[in-house]
């Protein structure tokens, strides 16, 4: 199938064939005719598969007989809204309509928090036919009644599950009651859970479901990969991995904002070109950062969940997870930064003892088994099992210090606290690797034994060399009187 075979106006596939596209994406070819035909729609579809395209051209083909020249605001008023979780999004979101109504006389705008309102309250004065917003701050722009939704044909949710885990529902529900009950509604979402469920039904009225792949899979094109690593050695192991050429330009996922610029300073350190963009950086520093990393200028970007939701990079190469995800469907959302458009990509995950469980249920979400690799040099704990239930034993490392552990920040000093100057180790191996069970220490002492002192009772030594009974409590033994020093005043003046 091809673009002109979708009953599209010839200026909006004017602007798609600028853009170099002749065939639509699976869920293009099956969103576009259903929205045309003003159907409400609950789209399953990963990131990267064109689902922006897939609502943007049809909704911009039926607004199109209201486009018009006239300078009055009172002609261009809202037709189309557009939500979005992030900053990033709705502007990434924004780009897309500027593309493909670059041929047609229709009014687009794009109105998110962190800057300041009052430029955007003069642009939606002005009017506009489509309006891209985050939900936060258009209801701040409606409490300002700059904004009417008399006119709104047409309500667009995107990455509908990242509004639930941001806690935009209850703001979403709201806006969604300021809205005409006679209205075209369109959800899309990575994942589906009972929540997201429950949404569609108070927003969609008898919608048409489709997907483009199973639930909560991963593209095909993405080859994943774990390194188990002792969690002191993860930023010697990263660095390494950085600095191989098999990396060229990499988004790295950290769990929290603290760690997401620490993690950053210390790749600088090391000499990599890097950034990291997270909810507490301005507006301004984060698009900045987001730049330099299309650009080139950077090599690695260092981001949190949210602040990388719906990040449009094109033919990113590789992702790599320094944390792991809590919840495994944030899993899905971060590496499907890559391997998009049938493109390959890579996803690796550093993973410690502690990490596997999370591990296990990122494998049985995606109903895959990550190849484990364990770097040399690099080895995990003595204590990493997987799977988590310990059938499979565990990856032993050897008891000689490792480069990592030397590479590390006080990595030499923590080797030495595992290991002790006979090379015994506390995780209960010799330096040979052997066993011995967790009751004997180091030194051969067996803690199942009953305690039994093997040191005589202590004796003070008399002049003739007699041992003599040392004082127990409640003896008053004579003590040595000492002169004490005094301090004498009191003289006169003369």
């Amino acid at each position: 199938m091809r673009f002109d075979e979708l009953d599209l106006a010839p200026d909006l596939l004017q602007a798609v064939a600028d853009q170099g596209y002749a065939e639509p994406t699976p869920i293009q070819a099956q969103a576009i005719p259903l929205v045309l035909a003003g159907r409400d729609l609950m789209g399953g579809a990963q990131t990267g598969t064109g689902k922006t395209a897939a609502f943007t051209l049809p909704l911009l083909q039926r607004i199109l007989g209201f486009a018009n020249a006239s300078p009055s605001p009172a002609r261009h008023p809202v037709r189309v809204l557009m939500l979005a979780p992030t900053r990033e999004l709705a502007i990434q979101v924004h780009e897309s309509v500027k593309t493909y109504s670059r041929h047609v006389p229709l009014r687009s705008a794009c109105v998110y928090g962190g800057v300041d309102i009052k430029p955007q309250i003069a642009e939606i004065r002005c009017g506009v036919e489509v309006l891209v917003a985050t939900p936060g701050r258009l209801l701040d722009l409606f409490e300002q009644k700059c904004l009417n939704f008399a006119s709104v044909q047409a309500l667009v949710l995107d990455e509908a599950d990242r509004m639930l885990d941001m806690g935009f529902i209850p703001d979403v529900t709201r806006i969604i009651n300021l809205l005409p009950t006679q209205r075209q509604s369109l959800l899309f979402s990575a994942t589906f859970s009972e929540e997201i469920k429950k949404l569609a039904d108070r927003m969609l009225k008898s919608p048409v479901l489709i997907e483009v792949a199973r639930r909560n899979t991963v593209s095909e094109t993405i080859t994943h990969r774990v390194h188990p690593v002792a969690a002191v050695a993860k930023r010697a192991l990263l660095v390494k991995l950085l600095k191989s050429a098999d990396f060229n330009q990499v988004l790295v996922f950290t769990r929290t904002k603290i760690e997401t610029n620490r993690l950053a300073r210390d790749l600088q350190r090391a000499g990599i070109a890097a950034d990291s963009i997270h909810g507490d950086k301005s507006q301004q520093d984060r698009l900045k950062a987001l730049e330099a990393f299309k650009d080139g200028s950077i090599l690695v970007l260092v981001a949190t969940d949210v602040a990388a939701r719906g990040l449009d990079i094109d033919e990113l190469p590789h992702v790599i997870n320094y944390e792991l995800p809590h919840t495994p469907e944030d899993y899905i959302h971060r590496i499907g930064r890559t391997g998009r458009a049938g493109k390959p990509g890579t996803a690796v995950s550093l993973v410690s003892a502690s990490e596997v469980p999370y591990l296990a249920d990122i494998e049985k979400l995606i109903r895959l088994q990550v190849e484990q690799i364990v770097v040399p040099g690099f080895e995990p704990e003595y204590d990493y099992s997987y799977p988590p239930s310990g059938k499979r034993g565990h990856l032993r490392r050897p008891a000689s210090a490792s480069p990592a552990a030397a590479a590390a920040p006080g990595g030499l000093r923590d080797e030495q606290r595992r290991s002790g100057h006979n090379g015994e180790r506390r995780d209960g191996r010799d330096r040979h690797g052997s066993e011995r069970p967790s009751y004997i220490a180091a030194d051969g002492f067996d803690f199942s034994k009953p305690y039994e002192s093997t040191v005589p009772p202590p004796l003070a030594t008399t002049a003739g060399g007699e041992g003599a009974r040392l004082p127990v409590h409640g003896d008053q033994p004579h003590k040595t009187r000492r002169p004490v020093a005094a301090l004498l005043g009191g003289l006169g003046r003369k």
